[in-house]
């Protein structure tokens, strides 16, 4: 069950009948299978390679994989039914599958809460992506640098990258990014300020270059 096999209302509903009618005895899918789905007749559920979801390069994603394997858990055993898990893994004591085991949220969010206070990630800072987009990745790359340097002044220790994200080239344009964490006592017009003066600057620079810088506030 993946986004090819149900690009059509009817194929989506009959692969769900089939299942909870008994007519198919395994139902193989990406993570939208742990998404509003409702079976009750599930009594096994399988996780493989867990580890792409602890490994995923975002502060976020151990809150993810917390909630993802929760969910797909919950598929396993409904009513008076005992279910079972197998979560395929290569890190077994991992803070996050061992608190899924424990069924353990207080924990998690305690070690996950103490962790973003300490490396300044949401919700003590507020985040800024910009990305910096054009067609020749050699101009990209020295974009990016020439951007960290003039906001180096204004945000110091407090950016991230320049780094190319998981996938780098998009339509024929390179992206590369920077990342901002920015004090939450700094008012965002203040903040939006220097990132704006900057990205100006880098045009004016560079004016006869073809590229533009995307801002994200807060990305998801």
């Amino acid at each position: 069950m993946d986004l090819d096999s149900t690009r059509s209302k009817y194929a989506y509903k009959q692969l769900i009948d089939d299942f909870e009618n008994g007519e198919t005895d395994i139902l193989i899918g990406t993570q939208m299978v742990t998404k509003g789905l409702d079976f009750h007749n599930v009594g096994l559920v399988g996780i493989l390679n867990a580890d792409s979801l602890l490994n995923f390069p975002d502060f976020r994603s151990y809150e993810r994989a917390f909630q993802m394997i929760t969910q797909v858990r919950g598929r396993a055993g409904r009513g008076n039914k005992i279910g079972r898990v197998i979560i395929q893994t290569s890190r077994p004591q991992h803070i996050v599958l061992e608190n899924v085991i424990e069924n353990n949220l207080p924990e998690f969010y305690d070690k996950i809460i103490q962790e973003r206070m300490q490396y300044h990630y949401p919700p003590f800072s507020r985040l800024f992506e910009l990305d910096v987009i054009g067609k020749d990745v050699n101009e990209v790359n020295h974009l990016a640098q020439e951007l960290l340097n003039l906001l180096l002044p204004h945000f110091g220790k407090n950016i991230l990258g320049p780094e190319f994200p998981l996938v780098s080239r998009v339509r024929n344009y390179y992206h590369k990014l920077l990342l901002i964490k920015a004090e939450k006592n700094i008012a965002s017009l203040v903040i939006r300020k220097h990132i704006t003066e900057s990205i100006n600057e880098l045009h004016l620079k560079y004016k006869k270059w073809n590229f533009r810088v995307q801002i994200d506030v807060d990305p998801v």
